[in-house]
């Protein structure tokens, strides 16, 4: 708690801005940052944490967040997600893709994303969508509550046959 007052102490001061979210999104994706790598408010941001590094060790403009001195993301994603029923023909599954279907070109042209995947598991009959946008530009798209998230999940609740609709935010790396 006394590291998000600090982290949120900085932005509104405007420093560490590109830092803070992901912070914050790690912090709530059960992930906690080693106590050397947060920031004190007013610290210049550490070499450290940011780097730009490519994919195969080469130069990047994509900053690199480190989680850990061994843990590292440029790719920040938000999951919706639900569960369908096979009752009825899938008609809940059809719906659920009619839904996304009716947003799809939105999310897509949100700035930052890197892509938009659709996962279906016909056993345990999960839908979901996720949204992959590069660390920098996640923090706008969270300020917009994720527009069109609102819209897409009245829509799925209103589905007969969808239950357990949620979302989660977590960090994206290949490996």
């Amino acid at each position: 708690e006394q590291i998000l007052k600090l982290l949120l102490r900085a932005m509104v001061k405007g420093m560490l801005r590109s830092l803070v979210l992901p912070l914050l999104v790690v912090g709530a994706s059960a992930f906690s940052a080693a106590p050397s790598l947060l920031p004190r408010a007013g610290a210049v941001q550490s070499a450290s944490l940011r780097r730009g590094l490519g994919l195969r060790g080469g130069a990047s403009s994509t900053k690199m967040i480190d989680i850990t001195p061994n843990v590292s993301f440029d790719t920040i994603a938000r999951e919706w997600r639900c569960k369908w029923s096979a009752d009825a023909d899938k008609k809940s599954l059809v719906e659920a893709q009619d839904a996304l279907d009716e947003v799809i070109k939105e999310v897509k042209g949100v700035s930052g994303v890197k892509s938009v995947q659709r996962v279906v598991c016909g056993g345990c009959l999960d839908f979901k969508v996720i949204t992959s946008l590069d660390a920098d530009s996640f923090g706008k798209w969270e300020e917009s509550k994720f527009a069109p998230e609102e819209k897409f999940l009245e829509k799925i609740k209103g589905i007969e046959g969808v239950s357990q609709v949620e979302t989660q935010t977590f960090t994206l790396m290949p490996m």
